[in-house]
């Protein structure tokens, strides 16, 4: 019998902890964690983490960010701000893996010393593999890929915009509603109808969250091959940048966050991710 993205998904799901432990110890996994754990505790600085190119690399791709490695301006931006206050970079980007990275590397709030703590370490290389599994399971279905992302990170959202945010939730809760947000009206319009679909209640809830996992495999299998899908271009499901980066592209967005001056909540947060955002902190200069 074939597999379709549902049976690949429950496989892998129920037996969760073997498949990722069958990636850690593959040997690029392996040679990438240890150097990790071998080094981390030799940072002291942001300085000194956005400086090693492994390291950087190894903490962005363990919090959905991998895609950001090159960008040092942003990622040195966001852990300047730290992660207490609502005004701070990590929690006004719209997607909502910067304040989780933010805050798992603290240097602002808890010091350099709290990332290299073996309970941090751990979380991280726990991260990691899973992070890494989800991409390797792409490589043969995207829509596998998109639901383990989906059922590791959607419990942990407290808002519709996160939602609108990330773009692999997005397209998830698209494919699980068929329903096409309109990225050019209002955000907030657009965060009403996330919030009366999907709840985030229900997302906590892992019965709720099995359901909606499933009948997201389902919708994919069915879009996948009637055409809705080319094989030969699958879904981008990346683990930075978001979709929704052309909501809103204001100029005044970028000098009031390089100026501390943004705003949160509401609206502001999804439009504080915008295109002319990242490509201005892109050309910063990190001096020295």
């Amino acid at each position: 019998m074939a597999t379709t993205t549902t049976s690949t998904y429950l496989s892998i799901a129920k037996n969760l902890a073997r498949y990722q432990k069958m990636v850690a110890n593959e040997p690029a996994v392996k040679t990438a964690t240890d150097y990790y754990a071998a080094n981390i505790g030799k940072v002291k600085s942001i300085s000194d983490l956005v400086g090693n190119y492994r390291l950087l690399s190894y903490a962005l791709t363990a919090y959905d960010l991998g895609d950001q490695v090159n960008n040092k301006a942003l990622v040195t931006k966001v852990l300047q701000g730290g992660v207490t206050s609502p005004h701070a970079l990590a929690n006004t980007l719209g997607n909502p893996n910067w304040a989780k990275f933010a805050k798992a590397f603290d240097f602002v709030g808890q010091g350099a010393s709290s990332i290299s703590t073996s309970s941090a370490v751990s979380t991280t290389e726990t991260n990691y593999d899973e992070a890494k599994l989800e991409s390797q399971e792409g490589k043969s279905d995207v829509g596998v890929q998109l639901a383990l992302y989906f059922q590791r990170v959607a419990p942990t959202i407290t808002s519709p915009y996160s939602v609108l945010g990330d773009e692999n939730l997005l397209e998830a809760f698209q494919t699980i509603f068929g329903v096409t947000l309109n990225t050019n009206g209002s955000i907030d319009a657009n965060a009403a109808i996330v919030s009366k679909l999907m709840p985030t209640s229900d997302l906590t809830d892992p019965t709720k969250l099995k359901r909606l996992t499933e009948r997201f495999t389902a919708q994919y299998t069915v879009l996948y091959s009637t055409g809705g899908k080319d094989a030969s271009s699958p879904l981008t499901v990346t683990s930075g940048g978001t979709k929704t980066t052309d909501l809103v592209a204001s100029t005044s967005i970028l000098s009031g966050v390089i100026s501390g001056n943004s705003s949160y909540g509401g609206s502001s947060t999804a439009q504080s991710l915008s295109s002319v955002l990242l490509s201005g902190l892109q050309s910063l200069s990190l001096g020295g």
